[in-house]
């Protein structure tokens, strides 16, 4: 049996993960493969009331709450969605995963990201991804993309400048970290451009 393979994507909101997403479910089909893509939050009936709460709740969630729902949502999407898929020999693409954690609820909210980590590794047993792609774009850009596709913004989204910052910074930390885990690619490229560069990466592993 072929064997399963886990690919996450990361970055920045507006940075284009659910564009190459699409793209690189496509071409994994076309080659045969069958193609799990899912996300955190959201990827299965709980995770969607997680994600109403985490991303649309209207006042405060205090940051180690955010950090608890996003490890519970995970242990939960792992244990139903994604081991079982890779278990078959599926391909797993998945936007978002415990990096995002560590950008967002670790540097974006100002935790302490070892402790952030750590309770998402014990809620997944240590699930790591195969490959993590970041489409790392400056917060700038992002937000004019958004300002361009959104009427209203979830909680994450809203935050300032600064917050977007910490956690592009995060992100970019974690991929130089473990960069034979990681590929960091300019998410300022044509979609074409990157969507080729990702293809390269995964036919090496798939």
């Amino acid at each position: 049996m072929t064997r399963g393979l886990f690919v996450t994507l990361e970055g920045g909101d507006g940075s284009g993960k659910t564009t190459q997403a699409e793209r690189l479910e496509r071409w994994l089909v076309g080659r045969g493969r069958t193609v799990v893509r899912t996300r955190e939050p959201g990827g299965t009936e709980v995770g969607v009331e997680v994600r109403e709460i985490v991303l649309h709740h209207r006042g405060d969630v205090a940051p180690r709450a955010e950090a608890l729902l996003y490890a519970a949502d995970r242990a939960h999407h792992v244990a139903t969605v994604v081991r079982p898929a890779l278990a078959r020999g599926d391909v797993v693409v998945q936007d978002r995963y415990i990096d995002s954690s560590v950008a967002y609820q670790g540097a974006g909210r100002v935790l302490d990201p070892d402790e952030v980590r750590r309770i998402s590794e014990w809620a997944t047993e240590g699930l790591v991804p195969d490959l993590t792609i970041l489409l790392d774009l400056p917060w700038e850009i992002a937000r004019r993309r958004l300002d361009g596709a959104r009427t209203r913004y979830d909680r994450l989204e809203a935050e300032a400048g600064e917050f977007h910052e910490r956690v592009r910074a995060a992100f970019l930390g974690l991929a130089d970290a473990e960069p034979d885990r990681f590929l960091v690619v300019d998410a300022t490229r044509p979609a074409d451009e990157i969507a080729d560069v990702i293809r390269e990466r995964v036919r090496a592993l798939a």
